[in-house]
């Protein structure tokens, strides 16, 4: 663990005990403040878990920290850091830890990969309402706007609500992808659409390419945009290894599943994620846990790709990478 990463958790560790000496305190303006101070460094800790190199310790921790804060946020409901942490947390939670468990499952054991989504799904569900919250603290009647004029509610939204606005359209997009059978999440699309448009247009670089990786898997689902959404998932892949400097694999994954496989473009999907693999994790340790993650899945769709793919002769290549970005 870096010298931060102790700092850090020295200083939640001591926080917390604070806040259960001061759980039965009469002043409870004190006892609130003990717990916005460790609500403000528990949400800042995601640094602590981003740079870590081992997925299934932070996959055995993260349940605990989930849970912590939720415990903070039934102490102070509308906690910005708090909010924000929830929502990003359970989303990223769900898709590592539970989906792409019921993906692996899928051809083993169909019953078990069926309750592993159903699971994901309350997950996202949960994710998606924190990060409403965090909205609505700001903006009271914002979710009532946004799922009556979704276009319009989004205008109310300023640059400082980008991250939480980017984690509900997330957290509310991942729901919809595995509620295939549920019309009333499917019929939702409309309100991620907005959320996710507006963040683009007031903080396109947000977490250096955030937005254009949620697109590349996006731009398949839109309805009724006319042009090939190939093309567009092809645009915000560019933008997103420019941004960052091609130094994460999320993007090439995206690709490869969003673009290459359905189009049974063999040869496109395998260059992209070799190039995902062939990422050194440890060169940003601010990514390192992300990559791992995504290079983990990247072998395990290597490893489906004679179930993926039909056809396997005269491959057609495409643009596998971004360097005319550059």
């Amino acid at each position: 663990m870096t010298r931060n990463a102790q700092n850090e958790w020295t200083e939640i560790g001591s926080l917390a005990l604070v806040v259960v000496l001061l759980f039965f305190a009469s002043g409870c303006s004190v006892k609130k403040y003990a717990i916005n101070k460790l609500g403000d460094s528990l949400a800042k800790s995601g640094t602590t878990y981003s740079s870590d190199d081992d997925p299934e310790l932070v996959g055995q921790a993260l349940p605990f920290s989930l849970k912590l804060i939720e415990g903070l946020l039934a102490e102070s409901p509308k906690h910005q850091g708090l909010l924000f942490a929830a929502s990003s947390g359970f989303t990223q939670y769900s898709y590592v830890y539970v989906q792409q468990q019921a993906d692996e499952l899928e051809n083993k054991d169909v019953v078990r990969a069926a309750e592993l989504r159903l699971r994901a799904r309350k997950l996202y569900l949960r994710a998606r309402d924190y990060g409403l919250r965090a909205l609505i603290a700001r903006h009271p009647g914002f979710e009532d706007r946004l799922r009556h004029e979704p276009r319009v509610a989004v205008r109310i939204l300023g640059k400082r609500d980008v991250p939480a606005a980017y984690w509900t359209a997330a957290s509310w997009a991942a729901a919809i992808g595995v509620s295939k059978d549920n019309p009333d999440t499917v019929a939702e699309q409309p309100q991620v659409e907005a959320l996710i448009d507006r963040t683009a247009e007031l903080d396109p670089d947000f977490d250096h390419g955030a937005i254009d990786s949620f697109l590349i898997s996006y731009e398949p689902a839109r309805q009724g945009v006319p042009g090939d959404p190939a093309q567009r998932s092809q645009l915000h892949f560019e933008r997103a290894v420019k941004m960052s400097d091609g130094g994460m694999a999320a993007p090439y994954v995206a690709l490869a599943e969003s673009v290459a496989q359905p189009k049974q473009n063999r040869a496109q999907f395998d260059s992209l994620l070799k190039q995902a693999i062939a990422i050194d994790a440890d060169a940003r340790p601010q990514w390192r846990l992300s990559n791992l993650i995504y290079q983990r899945r990247a072998r395990w769709l290597l490893s489906q790709e004679d179930e993926l793919f039909v056809e396997t002769l005269h491959p057609v290549p495409l643009n596998t990478s971004a360097q005319g970005a550059h």
